[in-house]
């Protein structure tokens, strides 16, 4: 089948039977009655132009339709080196989640490898530390300041709160196990050793991270539209899915921030029969009892007191 053919059969999907494909395209690229007939005839073709616009007008994937099914295009974020770029970053990112998740049926699956970034848009001394570590460890020429003299725009606390409610109007589905909360509480540690976090608010951040725990144990047992599922056989990989009426979007990581973004069927498809399957593997803990729950909680209290020990025992050393 030939490639405008295939286009055109894909756009006849999306139509009702009872409408006039020849004045359907018409009516979108602005052209008369007969130039519409003759793309659809083949007499001639469809511009790149004219192309993108049906193709964004009917919501159809041309990388799906045209490639190769080893073959998958993508979108990406942006790349961060300044604070700057981190703004842009998440006013795009607020601005993309927001559309796609403003059905309230929608649905996101979170492959929690770390604690998902949505959790740190509290604007909370926590929001803060994440924004200084994602900053120093995306731009190696970034100059070596204190957390304590690190200065967050103002507007971050805009876009956060975009992304907070996005994530808070949405079904969702995150899959943790005991490795989640690790990088978080590394990073603490390393800058704290580092001398560029002070005792009290090393202190501070992982007291702020039970927090974090505390809410997330109290949605899993009273949000209707939040699950946590614990699982301990694979690990996980900060993948995010969000399935909407119209379609499937996969967000897939490859830097700390960095992320590919498709709505490839087949690969969307195939990426949602994992998150089923591994969900299946897992342990529903706001299902599961109070035993199963609070088993796994309290293991990361533990992991964070332990944290927090050694960083007291170190000031102990000093005197």
């Amino acid at each position: 089948m030939k490639h405008q053919e295939l286009f055109l059969k894909a756009i006849r999907s999306k139509i009702s039977k009872s409408n006039s494909l020849i004045e359907e395209i018409a009516t979108i690229l602005e052209i008369s009655y007969d130039a519409s007939h003759r793309r659809i005839s083949q007499k001639s073709k469809f511009s790149i132009e004219e192309t993108i616009k049906l193709a964004n007008h009917f919501n159809i994937s041309l990388d799906t339709l045209f490639s190769e099914k080893e073959k998958v295009i993508v979108e990406k974020t942006i790349e961060i080196e300044t604070l700057k770029d981190m703004l842009h970053y998440f006013r795009t990112s607020a601005q993309q989640i927001e559309i796609l998740t403003k059905n309230p049926q929608t649905k996101l699956f979170y492959s929690a490898k770390d604690i998902p970034l949505f959790y740190f848009m509290d604007g909370t001394i926590l929001s803060k530390f994440k924004a200084f570590v994602w900053l120093n460890l995306l731009n190696t020429n970034q100059k070596k300041v204190s957390f304590e003299n690190f200065v967050i725009e103002e507007s971050f606390t805009e876009y956060m709160q975009i992304l907070k409610k996005s994530y808070e109007s949405t079904i969702v589905n995150e899959v943790w196990n005991d490795t989640t909360i690790n990088s978080s509480l590394q990073q603490i540690l390393y800058f704290y050793e580092a001398g560029l976090l002070n005792f009290k608010n090393a202190n501070a951040l992982c007291k702020d991270l039970k927090r974090i725990l505390n809410v997330i144990q109290d949605k899993c047992n009273n949000d209707g539209n939040f699950s946590l599922y614990y699982n301990e056989l694979i690990l996980l990989n900060n993948n995010m899915l969000i399935e909407t009426e119209e379609k499937l979007t996969m967000f897939v990581p490859y830097t700390l921030l960095g992320y590919f973004i498709t709505d490839n069927k087949n690969s969307c498809e195939n990426v949602h029969r994992f998150f089923k399957q591994q969900i299946l593997n897992s342990v529903p803990l706001g299902q599961s009892g109070i035993k199963e729950q609070n088993l796994f909680f309290n293991r990361a209290i533990r992991k964070i007191d332990y944290y927090l020990e050694k960083i007291n025992s170190q000031v102990d050393l000093l005197f």
